[in-house]
């Protein structure tokens, strides 16, 4: 993965927080098919993380299905935010189920260890400066038996857009394969990773290149070209066709029960002292 500019990244966010929903066609879909996934999981949360939520769409769907939970949207985008409290409104303010909202970055949580019970990302791991300490991240705040359940995009995402523009202008994304081996790495027992391709149809390069702007994911990296676009790139752009292919990469794994302190002191459970 490239690394990611956090500023730019967060900038493109914050000027598409009013035309996210509409723009973000992807995102909507790969939220329902999540939310589909928890069928087949047993968990009571006392507390969720949406982590990356935007303006939390699925947070009214998640507060239905676990009506006792406290819902947390964190992002690092305010009109994001905003638009999160906004959108639940003010029945479910009156239930208290409007998200607390809070401003952070997925690397550094504002939230103590041990203190969620799932940690749920919709398309947000790719926009983390580093992913692996988002991960770890997850890792720490989530309680022993807590779940990670999350979905990001996978290399062959705007492929079609990659070979028009070059692969200077659009961003990479990890391989399936390296996000389990990194799920390990930081801590996380028994992943589940698995992969399936979405392709959208466009009028045209221009109305994808508009989805784009309006969802806030044009392009962040760090080493991103800065000179304007010529009218060779334009013509290349319109050549690419109408088509857009993304492919999305799930996850989910456990916290399990640690075995060491952190100052490297081995931990022993004991369920029942003999009499």
């Amino acid at each position: 993965m490239a690394d990611i500019d956090a500023r730019a990244a967060r900038r493109r966010f914050d000027r598409a927080a009013a035309t996210y929903r509409s723009a973000s066609r992807i995102e909507s879909e790969v939220g329902l098919r999540m939310l589909e996934r928890l069928d087949y999981v047993r968990l009571t949360p006392a507390r969720i993380l949406d982590a990356g939520s935007g303006p939390a769409p699925q947070a009214a769907a998640l507060c239905r299905r676990y009506p006792r939970a406290r819902m947390v949207a964190l992002d690092f985008s305010l009109p994001m935010l905003a638009r999160a409290r906004a959108a639940a409104g003010w029945l479910a303010r009156l239930r208290g189920a409007r998200p607390l909202a809070i401003c952070g970055s997925l690397e550094r949580l504002p939230l103590a260890s041990g203190s969620v019970q799932l940690v749920w990302s919709n398309m947000a791991l790719h926009w983390a400066a580093d992913a692996r300490a988002a991960l770890a991240e997850f890792q720490r705040v989530l309680t022993p038996d807590g779940l990670l359940m999350f979905s990001t995009l996978g290399p062959d995402t705007l492929k079609e857009l990659r070979a028009a523009a070059g692969p200077a202008r659009v961003h990479r994304f990890a391989d399936m394969h390296d996000l389990g081996d990194a799920l390990v790495a930081a801590g996380f027992s028994a992943p589940v990773m698995d992969m399936e391709q979405l392709t959208l149809a466009y009028a045209g390069a221009g109305a994808l290149l508009a989805d784009l702007r309006a969802s806030g994911q044009t392009l962040a990296r760090a080493d991103r070209p800065r000179g304007l676009a010529g009218r060779g790139l334009r013509a290349a752009l319109e050549r690419s066709g109408s088509v857009a292919t993304y492919e999305v990469v799930y996850g989910h794994a456990w916290k399990g029960t640690p075995r060491k302190t952190a100052d490297g002191r081995s931990i022993v459970q004991v369920s029942r002292l003999p009499r």
